[in-house]
């Protein structure tokens, strides 16, 4: 449709005529006719679908990188320097040097590798060992940026602190570099399809802090509870709020009713899309603001909600299966329906019934169980069609979500993130691929692409680890012990890789000789080349020199 016409219809459906039925004062049968509610033309402000140039291929990298791009992760990687510069100034005693934005890739290569214990990655044990995490950092470096790792910059933070309690107070600033970004481009990189659907996932934790949220009907029942616009079409995180508490809404008609006027952008997105919702949501007051705004709404509705309709006889306690009763109040039509437990909807969009059936096991009076087509609603229908959007997105996310532990709860959150990014570069990937006509990548392939891909990241200049002075001092200390012996005048290092990686510190250490006979299982990286025999050479422990000493007074033992 062109956009001059897609603008004439909509002025035309702006307002539509006004319903010719007035609110009535009973519930009505499905035998009673309904009319179908006049529909606003969906008119996007571009073409629903990935906002990218479809004659292109794009690798999984290339597709991450337009959540996590390079000016993204350059902050981050800033306010990581200052908060460990700002750690070690605290006497803390982690090593860290400067992380780099090619070793900030490579970090969340590992990040995203499925694992659920991270200390497994580096095991020694060859049921757990990974290679692949050996050959992108070591496991002392991995662990220096989860520790430090920072989205915001400190000094701020400092300074946003010293406003707790106050309206300039932000609860949310140690998130919002990061946060802001990602939902910008989550936006500006696809397009949504008509059906949207809203719904509140939980992020887990445990942290002590007062976003977390307690939700009994939830599988995840602590944490973070997120507010999430996603394409009921493929489940793409389209916006997402995080709740911060009732204290927290401007509208004053609720946190259910900001929420989701919040995540509609009319600028943004155009007109005439169909919102999906459960009962959390759903209130006469949402459904007329939505109208106004040119915007069909469909969820489920408690009946003690302000606004419902209080006419009697709406529908007998011990109705048939499949029985139905309508209510129309202007543009909101209120529907219940007897499936295998009583169904209350309202819906500016359908009309009560449109000839669908759907099959159910139903219990006769005999106690005997038969299968048979009863009639469901349209809204019900359509509700059960479009409302899984998020949870389609929040299964993407679970099946091989980030299994990091976090102290600090935005860094829970941060890895909840570059969820929401992998998912998303995986449904951009789909999509063009399926336009195609190609056989698009499954999740985990695209994930296992991604990491290679992050790991190779600046190879060439990964900055290297500076070397402790452990080998040296070590060396030092045996030298002076060497001097004393008369007989026995060099000693040697039977491993010489000590000042190398970690993962190679306990290779060729043999046990000593006189800790054996004192029944203690110690090794040793010192050995006598005139004897040929390990000792130790500790701070507090000096066997080379007992061992020569016992070999002159009395032969060796």
């Amino acid at each position: 449709m062109a956009r001059s016409a897609c603008h004439a219809a909509k002025r035309r459906a702006s307002a539509p005529a006004p319903s010719t039925t007035e609110p009535q004062d009973s519930w009505r049968c499905v035998t009673q006719p309904d009319t179908e509610p006049p529909q606003f033309p969906f008119c996007p402000v571009r073409i629903p679908g990935p906002q990218l140039d479809t004659t292109k291929s794009y690798s999984p990298l290339e597709l991450f990188q337009l959540f996590f791009s390079e000016s993204v992760v350059q902050t981050l990687c800033d306010n990581t320097n200052k908060n460990g510069e700002q750690r070690k100034a605290q006497g803390k005693k982690t090593h860290w040097f400067p992380v780099s934005v090619q070793e900030m890739y490579r970090y969340l290569s590992l990040v995203i590798v499925e694992a659920n214990n991270m200390a497994t990655y580096w095991s020694r044990n060859r049921l757990y060992k990974l290679a692949f995490t050996e050959s992108v950092m070591p496991r002392r470096r991995f662990e220096a940026i989860t520790w430090t790792l920072h989205m915001s910059d400190p000094v701020e933070d400092a300074h946003n602190d010293r406003k707790r309690g106050s309206h300039g107070y932000d609860r949310l600033f140690r998130l919002r570099p990061l946060l802001d970004e990602i939902v910008v481009a989550c936006k500006a990189f696809y397009d949504h399809h008509q059906a949207l659907s809203i719904d509140e996932p939980m992020v887990a934790s445990k942290n002590c802090i007062g976003l977390k949220q307690y939700m009994k009907a939830k599988p995840t029942k602590w944490g973070f509870k997120l507010f999430v616009l996603a394409d009921a079409h493929n489940g793409y995180t389209c916006d997402y709020n995080i709740y911060q508490g009732k204290l927290f809404t401007a509208t004053g008609k609720g946190p259910s009713f900001d929420a989701v006027v919040d995540l509609l952008d009319v600028a943004h997105l155009g007109t005439g899309y169909h919102i999906y919702v459960d009962n959390f949501y759903t209130s006469a007051a949402l459904f007329r603001h939505l109208h106004q705004l040119c915007y069909g709404a469909c969820g489920t509705i408690c009946q003690n909600r302000l606004g419902f309709p209080r006419a009697q006889n709406s529908m007998p306690k011990r109705a048939d299966r499949g029985a139905i009763s309508w209510l129309r109040d202007g543009p909101l039509l209120y529907t219940k329906w007897m499936g295998i437990r009583e169904v209350t909807m309202c819906s500016t969009i359908h009309k009560v019934y449109s000839g669908d059936s759907v099959q159910q096991r139903v219990r006769n009076r005999d106690g005997t169980w038969t299968t048979r087509r009863i009639p469901i609603p349209a809204p019900v229908k359509a509700y059960n069609r479009f409302m899984g959007g998020v949870d389609l997105s929040d299964g993407f996310l679970k099946l091989y979500n980030v299994a990091q532990k976090a102290q600090k709860w935005y860094k829970k959150l941060f890895y909840h993130f570059v969820d929401i990014a992998v998912v998303n570069s995986f449904l951009l990937q789909k999509e063009m691929t399926l336009a195609k006509g190609g056989k698009p990548l499954t999740q985990r392939q695209f994930r296992e692409e991604l990491c290679v891909l992050l790991a190779d990241c600046g190879r060439a200049a990964a900055p290297e680890e500076p070397t402790t002075t452990r080998g040296t001092e070590a060396a030092t200390l045996g030298e002076a012990s060497a001097t004393e012996e008369v007989e026995c005048n060099s000693i040697t290092i039977v491993d010489t890789s000590l000042t190398e990686s970690r993962l190679k510190a306990t290779e060729g250490r043999k046990y000593y000789v006189l800790c054996l006979k004192d029944k203690k299982c110690n090794k040793t990286i010192w050995k006598c080349e005139s004897c040929n025999v390990p000792l130790c050479l500790t701070a507090d422990r000096n066997c080379y020199r007992a061992w020569h000493k016992n070999k002159k007074g009395q032969g060796a033992p």
